[in-house]
């Protein structure tokens, strides 16, 4: 194939990382949930026509890292020649190209020119409701998948250009939200379809040759920045195994070799009849994550990135379930994952990486009615932490996790509005934990007063086990929640669905310091 001048590439280059950004902007301007409009709890992407990376919007992260795989396993379970034009896909299911949980869901184009898929679009995004045995879709006593809501397996959703009436109607009368799920479900439609226009633009301008040939010049470009980063690293294995909060013993092992970065999580416990599951997929995405880190850590990323990367999983494990097994609570097991493997670097080069950060989604689900409206409602809040110091400075105040990247907290009179209670505070920790030559950055404290009669959910890891210092720092803590009633009585929780909050009663949030870098 003859490749297209520089200058052509660039520019093909450049309007598909373009289309995924506008795809994130329809989506933030669209969407009805301030999951989504506020918080950012989103990823948009696109793909070649079998769904390798090609260029991503703003977002998480870990969420853009979902859209490559749920499109192949898309491809796979339809097959690529019965996928038409108008097509278009819609699935929550990690069995089914879903990869996190049911909340999360997945809408894919397919974009066709000249009769030919050339590419898809797709977005991800975090649904308020999605059914299931607690309000907000967050139960943490559940022992399938079954349990967690309604599975969409991979399930056209538009055909030929014409919505499935029926698929529409299964959403919304599985969800406590229809409205909203409807809203968000159309956003992700309207965001496929942008991107779906410039691309076509893109093709009919410079032509297929030039266009696929610019595809391949940047899986390249992608390979060659991930074995330059590669080769800069220290040769070796390394080994970490890591208690969790609840005793379990987790282990990995890195080997950098100067033509692979080998990332082995055999060894590890049995899957859990219990939401603290992730597929293999999303262990692939932590080690990319790491991978990415360490090799080129800029915006540049798409399928050729990870080129180097190999990931071994077993089946019927916490990082590798199979079957019917439950994954409610997969991010906190992804994040735990990724901060496994960060540490496990961390000591083998300390003066690159920072100490350990809170290193927890701390996903805060509060649902009821409205005190004043009486609709129903459902807050689905990240929290903020401490990042770990560096062997140059402190770490940072009341920053998200790494895993949610590019997300927002709800501003105190939105969340105030749409949900009707009261934002008492929102302040940097008073902890001194995380001390060191730099000391870690500051968790935060929050408090939600309720108002009205509401149900929580939580799930809060790092809640025994403290983040962990570098090169001698200190430990920077640990994150929990609690809840205080009235008559000054207390509960604490880490994992916690269907606790029941009554006007008067005071949520109280905080979370952990990072670790501090060197002795203090």
């Amino acid at each position: 194939m003859t490749r297209p001048d520089t200058i052509t590439s660039s520019v093909i280059q450049a309007s598909l990382v373009a289309a995924a950004d506008e795809m994130f902007a329809v989506l933030k301007k669209t969407a009805m949930s301030p999951i989504i409009y506020e918080v950012l709890d989103v990823g948009t992407g696109i793909t070649d026509s079998v769904g390798n990376l090609v260029s991503s919007g703003a977002g998480i992260p870990t969420f853009v890292g979902v859209l490559d795989k749920a499109v192949k396993r898309i491809v796979e379970l339809h097959g690529a020649d019965s996928i038409r034009e108008g097509d278009m896909f819609v699935t929550n299911d990690p069995y089914f190209g879903g990869v996190t949980h049911l909340s999360d869901v997945v809408v894919a184009l397919p974009v066709f020119s000249h009769g030919r898929c050339v590419a898809w679009t797709a977005s991800i995004a975090h649904w308020n409701d999605i059914g299931g045995a607690t309000p907000g879709s967050m139960a943490v006593d559940v022992t399938e998948i079954f349990q967690e809501g309604l599975r969409l397996p991979a399930v056209k959703l538009f055909e030929k250009g014409k919505p499935i009436a029926a698929v529409f109607d299964i959403i919304a009368a599985n969800s406590r939200l229809p409205d909203f799920v409807k809203g968000d479900l159309w956003a992700q439609v309207a965001a496929s379809r942008k991107a779906d226009t410039r691309i076509r633009q893109l093709v009919e301008t410079y032509g297929i040759a030039a266009y696929e040939a610019a595809l391949l010049a940047l899986f390249d470009e992608g390979e060659r920045r991930g074995r330059a980063g590669l080769a800069a690293l220290p040769e070796g294995r390394y080994e970490i195994e890591e208690e969790q909060d609840d005793g379990a013993m987790w282990r990995a092992a890195i080997t950098i070799a100067p033509d692979r970065f080998l990332v082995d999580l055999s060894g590890n416990p049995g899957q859990r009849a219990a939401p603290f599951n992730t597929s293999r997929d999303g262990a692939v995405i932590s080690a990319q994550m790491i991978f990415k880190a360490l090799t080129d850590p800029t915006l540049f990323a798409n399928a050729g990135s990870f080129r180097a990367l190999e990931v071994v999983t077993e089946p019927g494990t916490i990082f590798h379930a199979t079957g019917n097994a439950p994954h409610g609570y997969y991010f906190e097991t992804r994040i735990r994952l990724y901060d496994m493997l960060w540490r496990c670097m961390a000591r083998a080069i300390p003066e690159r990486l920072p100490a350990g950060h809170f290193a927890s989604i701390c996903g805060t689900v509060i649902a009821g009615d409205h005190p004043d409206t009486g609709r129903r409602f459902t807050m689905v809040e990240p929290q903020m932490g401490g990042w770990g110091a560096t062997a140059t400075r402190d770490g940072l105040d009341a920053m998200y996790s790494g895993s949610h990247g590019e997300t927002y907290n709800a501003p105190v009179e939105i969340s105030e509005a749409r949900y009707g209670l009261e934002v008492a505070y929102k302040r940097l920790s008073e902890s001194e934990a995380g001390r060191g030559r730099h000391k870690g950055g500051r968790g935060m404290e929050t408090s939600y007063r309720m108002r009205g009669n509401a149900v929580l959910s939580a799930g809060y890891s790092r809640n025994r086990q403290p983040v962990w210092g570098s090169n001698g720092g200190e430990a920077g803590g640990t994150n929990g929640l609690s809840v205080i009633h009235p008559d000054g009585s207390r509960e604490d929780h880490a994992y916690a669905s269907g606790v029941r909050l009554r006007p008067g009663d005071e949520v109280l949030i905080h979370t952990a310091n990072g670790g501090g870098w060197g002795s203090p």
